[in-house]
């Protein structure tokens, strides 16, 4: 009865495994992989078992098993990675492109879901949705897609044969539907974040404090991911510059060379220089507003953080969506060049009232429980008993 990447459902000691497919293109499909498996932990606790597989890494077959290195330097020539993203968007051209690839992804696609049998497989990158359900076929454990773009979601995300599709936003949803989802199937849950992201906003002053930053006044949080990329440092020196009484939380991530640069320089303003940061949550909501790509996990952390937000840059293609979301909600803007940071930053310190509503509204969309949610269907397929204290 059992295919190869079947488990053997007669042993009985065995706990219920989950496999998550993902990739490093990009740090938000490993996220929100991580997010989801401590969700899961947080509400049964040690009751299963869960494996994440990097199948481009691991099993893809070269180029496409570089793709995490090839990533960041393909997004770097961004109108042509705009060019090909919708050139190949669209549920017609995604069955194209699958059925083109089948005959160089079926041996992989079969590898990898021989190699790592479960109960339950989730996936978190639009990638592996087709190719590891036709290798998967008919008599297969139950399969779930957890999206992880925000609005502008490529058509590779929906297939039919997904069990369940989770969504972040209205938008994705309609997306889903209109690739001839069942609307039954789609839900529409937020962003998988970390829980750490999730907690309430806690007391502004007394994170300050604890942070040494000023208390009085206003204090713009600029963020350039993990590696800091994008155009920090000439954002960070207009703001500077401007003649703006504030204080100002520059975020280098991993980019040592950036940070040496900044923390050389004589700035007007308190200035804090920080290189990689764990305590991400506290910096987000001992701040008043934050200066960002448009990632989506960024966006639905400042969310959760009731943080307004000054998007600065994107990747064309998956995140002009967020760009839309963000304004159209009454979030935050789109300010592409540095003067217009300046001049977002100065209508909100200028307009109190307008920098609440705008923080009001975040609070109306945060999904800080989008994890939990999805963690609670995956336990709830799987029967696992829940832990007396959550």
């Amino acid at each position: 009865m059992n295919n190869d990447w079947q488990r053997d459902s007669t042993n009985h000691h065995q706990k219920p495994h989950i496999v998550f497919y993902f990739s490093d293109t990009g740090g938000g499909h490993r996220s929100a992989a991580e997010a989801i498996i401590e969700a899961l932990h947080l509400k049964y606790g040690e009751s299963f078992t869960a494996q994440m597989v990097d199948f481009f890494k691991d099993y893809a077959p070269p180029p496409f098993s570089k793709m995490s290195d090839l990533y960041p330097e393909m997004v770097k020539a961004p109108r042509l990675w705009q060019a090909s993203f919708y050139a190949t968007n669209g549920r017609g051209r995604a069955r194209v492109i699958t059925a083109s690839l089948w005959p160089i992804a079926r041996e992989p696609a079969r590898n990898l879901v021989r190699d790592h049998p479960a109960d339950l497989i989730v996936t978190v990158h639009p990638i592996a949705n087709t190719f590891a359900l036709k290798a998967l076929g008919a008599n297969r454990p139950p399969f779930y897609t957890v999206v992880t773009d925000m609005v502008t979601t490529h058509a590779l995300w929906f297939d039919a044969r997904s069990d369940r599709i989770f969504v972040p936003t209205e938008s994705a949803r309609q997306r889903a539907l209109e690739a001839q989802m069942q609307a039954e199937e789609v839900d529409v849950v937020g962003l998988a974040v970390a829980d750490q992201y999730c907690m309430p906003a806690g007391n502004k002053d007394e994170l300050r404090r604890k942070l040494g930053w000023p208390l009085e006044k206003h204090i713009a949080l600029l963020v350039g991911g993990g590696e800091g990329m994008g155009p920090l440092a000439r954002t960070a020196r207009a703001i500077d510059e401007s003649g703006l009484d504030l204080g100002l939380v520059v975020i280098c991530g991993r980019n040592e060379k950036l940070k040496t640069a900044l923390e050389s320089q004589t700035w007007e303003n308190p200035v804090f220089i920080y290189g990689f940061r764990r305590d991400m949550p506290d910096l987000m909501r001992a701040s008043d507003v934050i200066v960002t790509k448009a990632g989506p996990g960024t966006i639905a952390e400042a969310l959760n953080a009731n943080l307004p937000i000054i998007l600065y840059s994107k990747v064309p293609g998956q995140e002009d969506g967020n760009v839309t979301f963000v304004e159209s909600e009454g979030v935050g803007v789109w300010a592409p060049k540095s003067q217009l940071v300046v001049r977002a930053l100065t209508r909100w310190i200028c307009r109190p009232q307008e920098h609440a509503k705008i923080v009001e509204n975040t609070r109306r969309i945060a999904r800080p429980s989008a994890a939990r949610r999805i963690a609670q269907v995956l336990g709830e397929r799987l029967g696992l008993e829940q832990k007396a204290v959550v």
